[in-house]
């Protein structure tokens, strides 16, 4: 095993004329053919995905969830890494990875045109405001922390308790995010509309 994990890693590092998804499939397939762990082999695995195509400079975000699509057809993804390693049927398997990375591109593209468009909206109404460019910089910040409290914000801006409420209330008032524990003290507020533009799928 130690040996199959050291020739996978040269593998990875070596400079070849292989296409970059190529590769990325046969270092799927290696990792997969020697699941070296007890259990979380296929987490692992698929988490190396991501890893690599940022590692690779194709991906500057993790945006591509190639675990979906492998959830989606967990019986062919465990036939075809099976029958690579019984018939040697390599055509297949890189014809069903090359395929979840187009469908899961598609998709990303889908979640992202609905998030940049959400974005664009809830901005939209803030333009003209007194605070504008505060309100315009929580909400850039909503799109990477969907799910915060007061002292969050407050610590993002820079501004006391008292300031961030404020902003908070406008975007309330506004339905851009509503409060989730019913509570008076350790409030917490969630961008609904945000995490469905992520979770719904196409």
């Amino acid at each position: 095993m130690n040996q199959a994990l050291n020739d996978m890693e040269k593998f990875i590092h070596e400079r070849d004329d292989l296409p970059a998804l190529i590769r990325l499939a046969l270092v799927h397939y290696q990792f997969e053919a020697i699941h070296p762990f007890l259990d979380g082999n296929g987490r692992v695995g698929r988490l190396l995905n991501t890893l690599l195509l940022h590692d690779w400079g194709l991906l500057s975000q993790p945006v591509l969830y190639l675990s979906a699509y492998f959830e989606a057809n967990r019986q062919a993804y465990y036939d075809r890494l099976l029958a690579v390693s019984q018939k040697g049927a390599w055509d297949d398997w890189l014809k069903y990875f090359l395929y979840g990375v187009q469908t899961q591109a598609a998709d990303s593209v889908r979640r992202i045109q609905r998030l940049q468009a959400l974005r664009d909206g809830y901005r939209g109404q803030f333009q003209q405001t007194r605070s504008a460019a505060r309100l315009l910089q929580v909400i850039d910040w909503l799109f990477n922390q969907p799910i915060f409290d007061i002292p969050q914000l407050s610590q993002m801006l820079s501004v006391n308790y008292s300031a961030a409420q404020r902003y908070v209330l406008q975007l309330e008032k506004a339905g851009i995010i509503s409060e989730i524990t019913g509570q008076a003290r350790n409030r917490v507020y969630r961008a609904n509309e945000i995490l469905l533009a992520v979770a719904r799928d196409s």
